[in-house]
């Protein structure tokens, strides 16, 4: 069999910081790229949860995350359009992150991802 190195680490984190994790893990394994105010953007969604459009936009320009909430908007709209992000409600006024991401947002979270790379020139 096989020998494998295998790395184990542990960390608390901020709600704010393992939801962001999530975030930047779905988008490397995806081959998605994204800017560093988009990530805190969705990051501000997942700590949010369900929230109201123009309230959301509003927060993301009050955190300094974009400058004004057009460009919040317009990137919810790409988001959207990437399958991260979901609207809903009359006129698609509510917004969260895509539950089918997985990504962990409320309560105790305890990550545990395993990831496997498989040296097929060992000899």
């Amino acid at each position: 069999m096989p020998k494998a190195n295998i790395v184990e680490k542990r960390a608390r984190m901020s709600k704010r910081d393992i939801i962001k994790y999530q975030i930047l893990t779905h988008s490397f394994i995806n081959s998605v790229s994204y800017s560093q105010a988009e990530i805190d953007c969705l990051t501000l969604l997942g700590v949010c949860g369900e929230i109201d459009l123009s309230e959301f936009c509003n927060y993301v320009v009050d955190e300094n995350i974009f400058k004004v909430s057009q460009t919040a908007r317009n990137f919810l709209t790409k988001a959207e359009k990437m399958n991260i992000i979901e609207k809903k409600g009359t006129s698609r006024k509510k917004i969260r992150l895509k539950q089918d991401l997985k990504i962990q947002t409320t309560g105790n979270i305890v990550l545990d991802f395993k990831f496997l790379y498989v040296d097929t020139q060992e000899s």
